[in-house]
């Protein structure tokens, strides 16, 4: 009798890239994702690319996340470009304070279809929704954006902690579903975002 072999630890890393303009917040949901703690006061901006591990326990399978965290000046683009072929998984960030980094997203989902893989999971996220009052970004303009391109969306404030979790564990899911190739389990992403929004009401601002 055959034995289906699971993910674990040991297994070779599922690759999620960063993107988005420089000073979204990739640096500092990276750092919340992985340590829970929020990166304060002013830094120094990605050089090229930099990488964490975290295993997530999704439905009592490990799967180990190794999360690149790339810089956004044009300056590095080309650095980054060779990154994309190997992501399994890509976040694509804006800023809600920043009205081009909004913009500039399209540009961003170009690049993505030109040098990414076909079957790439792709998460829009709307970040630093903690700052209501410098807010520029409505939510329903990303929610709009994400449904015009066929992406799941969530804002997310690694400030807070608002959605960071949620987003990477998503991903992984969908991840482990894909490595686990059972046709028995059918795993869709979009709609496992929108019902755990529904389900804790964090969406709202």
């Amino acid at each position: 009798m055959s034995r289906k072999v699971s993910h674990s630890s040991s297994c070779l890393p599922e690759q999620v890239m960063l993107v988005g303009d420089s000073g979204v917040g990739k640096t500092c949901l990276l750092v919340r994702f992985k340590d829970g703690a929020f990166l304060a006061g002013s830094f120094i901006s990605t050089v090229g690319i930099d990488f964490r591990n975290k295993v997530l326990n999704i439905d009592g399978v490990k799967v180990k996340l190794q999360i690149w965290d790339t810089a956004g000046q044009e300056r590095f683009r080309s650095v980054t470009h060779a990154y994309y072929r190997d992501a399994h998984a890509l976040l694509l960030l804006y800023d809600v304070t920043n009205k081009t980094s909004f913009d500039n997203i399209q540009a961003w989902l170009s690049e993505i279809h030109e040098y990414a893989q076909q079957d790439v999971v792709l998460m829009l996220l709307g970040n630093k929704a903690d700052a209501t009052h410098d807010r520029v970004v409505k939510r329903e303009d990303g929610e709009r954006l994400a449904k015009e391109f066929g992406v799941p969306f969530m804002e997310t404030s690694a400030r807070s902690g608002l959605n960071v979790e949620l987003a990477f564990t998503a991903v992984a899911k969908e991840l482990k579903h894909r490595s686990m190739k059972d046709p028995n389990e059918k795993f869709k992403l979009q709609e496992y975002v929108s019902k755990e929004m529904k389900g804790t009401g964090c969406c709202r601002s």
